[in-house]
């Protein structure tokens, strides 16, 4: 763990990254194409997103150049891609504006937790595995929502399946965050040099 945490490095200008900033500069471009119904050409964006953010993760681990910002860009695109796809569809009414507030409200309820735990002298907490599952759940569920969009003739298989992933990866989204809950609620009742009882709390 240890030769891990030396590896991450504090470089901002880096191959990962700079793929890191080509993928969120293609968020409002993804944006505007979904609003004016473009969604082939919004997919194309996407494929263009994705293939950027596997050869980003190659790159950084091949030749060690993970650093501290990209461990925050990379899940940061991933959310604005989400963000901008809800915001589109549900502006052309193809997707409830429940499902943006439901996904946007569980995001907003972490940014209230961290001011807590920040508050109490603790640091964020690590990302669990339900946050992460939710988080894959969405970002397959809005691009086979769309493909249904783009292509009519897919629409009864990708509309079903995309609204399956959504609606799991919305139930996992807050089930995750029910866990962040728990954590910050015990964390906060406990002395924040006792070590040993923050890990095992963290680690359930």
């Amino acid at each position: 763990m240890e030769a891990e945490r030396n590896d991450v490095s504090s470089r901002i200008f880096t191959v990962p990254n700079v793929l890191s900033f080509i993928r969120l500069a293609l968020v409002p471009v993804f944006l505007v194409l979904i609003i004016a119904g473009k969604d082939g050409l919004a997919l194309l964006v996407l494929v263009v997103s994705s293939v950027s953010d596997y050869l980003d993760g190659v790159i950084a681990r091949r030749f060690r150049q993970i650093s501290r910002l990209g461990q925050l860009l990379d899940p940061a695109a991933d959310r604005a891609f989400i963000f901008a796809a809800l915001i589109g569809l549900a502006v052309r009414e193809v997707v409830p504006w429940w499902l943006f507030a439901a996904i946007v409200g569980r995001d907003v309820m972490l940014v209230v937790l961290g001011l807590v735990l920040a508050n109490h002298g603790y640091g964020p907490l690590p990302v669990h595995h339900l946050g992460k599952a939710g988080t894959l759940c969405l970002f397959y569920a809005l691009p086979i929502i769309m493909i249904g969009q783009a292509f009519p003739d897919a629409t009864a298989i990708a509309q079903p399946v995309g609204w399956a992933f959504a609606l799991w990866g919305v139930f996992l989204y807050w089930w995750g965050g029910v866990v962040y809950v728990a954590q910050t609620a015990r964390l906060v009742r406990i002395a924040r040099d006792d070590e040993p009882e923050v890990s095992a709390i963290l680690e359930r």
